[in-house]
């Protein structure tokens, strides 16, 4: 049994739950367990823990805590922002574009099999995007414009203050699915201007399971989950608060982690990138060189196939990913390496490596040993079978 500490750099699918925000939780899954909305004290402790968690919240996005729901994933705030925008303005067209997470994606795809219209805005081949592409792709029809802060595959970053001023220009609704953002780009909802702002705990250090959804003062709101009363009306069930209060620590210790995160695992990131692409022949990478997230770095080996060099760096406990952990085991190349103009071949001899302020220096040292070398093996020709083994 290998019981060699694996080096995780695989922080763009999730993050480990920090120990702190472990300590936490733990209270309110064992002594203060009762339903928030109770009245007696077990009930009372949870319910304040969650206005904690609430504020906390609101404070790392720059919001007010009244703005911040919580919610079961990033997934169900995606859906939940754009679906309201269809229901509460009557419209029928949607602004995209070509590299959204599947939550917009794949839920904008089934909304055209519903009779929805949807414009997907291309990138360039650096991935970044046009704002005046958005500008353009707007009409009197359209109900929102949803796009990411931050891509989970190559970190490139769009231009989500430019877009928001456009968009209020044109009264149009502005939802950021922003869930790779926190703790490593200053988030400000203020400054940005959008209408809903989309976060998940198991980005940011809390446990996989919450979510939130940031609903700007004053917008009308057409809820996803309708029962309770709970969230105010704007997402019925009973709060999740274990990891509720779970989320509230996370979103503390990335604003503490902030700077590190955009200077130390920056350079760490750097690093790692510079290394590869001065020792590996022929390999590439894969978005804008300065604008994207300071953690993340898409690398293609010409002549390779991921998979691959996936399994090796496993066998040697390096964990990474070939792009967005939901749609590992698809047959098709990325769609967002694809929107950028890669050729299928490209697109699947790409690997993610992702890394957050737990990364340490040593660990970059071994991948550096090790990546050169396990990709040179795999771009060995085999030798061909001989006339007997073909017999």
């Amino acid at each position: 049994m290998n019981t060699q500490a694996a080096i995780y750099l695989d922080n763009n699918a999730t993050t480990p739950v920090a120990p702190e925000v472990f300590e936490a939780m733990v209270p309110y899954l064992t002594e203060f367990y009762g339903n928030p909305s109770g009245l007696y004290r077990v009930a009372k402790e949870a319910g304040a823990a969650v206005t904690k968690a609430r504020e906390s919240v609101a404070k790392l996005i720059g919001a007010e805590a009244r703005e911040i729901v919580f919610t079961s994933c990033g997934t169900e705030s995606d859906n939940a922002a754009i679906w309201s925008a269809l229901r509460t303005t009557g419209k029928k067209h949607i602004v995209t574009t070509q590299v959204e997470h599947a939550a917009v994606h794949s839920f904008c795809e089934h909304l055209e099999t519903l009779g929805y219209t949807v414009t997907w805005l291309p990138v360039r081949e650096d991935g970044t995007l046009d704002p005046a592409e958005v500008d353009a792709a707007i009409h009197d029809g359209t109900a929102i414009v949803s796009t990411m802060w931050a891509n989970n595959e190559t970190g490139v970053l769009f231009p989500v203050e430019e877009i928001g001023k456009i968009c209020k220009a044109r009264g149009v609704l502005y939802h950021i699915d922003a869930i790779q953002v926190p703790g490593k780009v200053p988030i400000d909802v203020k400054q940005v201007q959008c209408d809903f702002l989309a976060l998940s705990g198991h980005k940011l250090h809390a446990p996989k399971g919450v979510g939130v959804l940031y609903i700007r003062s004053g917008t009308r709101f057409s809820p996803l989950l309708i029962g309770g009363s709970q969230e105010k009306g704007r997402r019925s069930g009973t709060e999740n608060v274990p990891h509720i209060v779970a989320l509230g620590r996370a979103a503390e210790l990335a604003l503490e982690n902030l700077i590190d995160e955009q200077t130390q695992t920056r350079a760490l990131r750097d690093k790692l990138e510079n290394g590869i692409l001065s020792r590996i022949p022929n390999s590439h990478r894969n978005g804008h060189a300065t604008e994207r997230l300071p953690n993340t770095a898409s690398v293609r080996f010409d002549g390779l196939e991921a998979e691959g060099l996936l399994l090796k760096l496993n066998e040697h406990q390096i964990c990474a990913s070939a792009g967005s952990a939901c749609s590992t085991g698809s047959l098709e190349p990325s769609h967002v390496l694809s929107a950028m103009g890669l050729t299928p071949s490209q697109a699947r001899s790409t690997i993610r490596l992702s890394l957050s302020h737990l990364t340490t220096e040593a660990e970059i040292e071994t991948v550096l040993d090790l990546l050169p070398r396990f990709v040179a093996e795999l771009r060995e020709p085999r030798p061909a079978a001989s006339p007997a083994a073909k017999a």
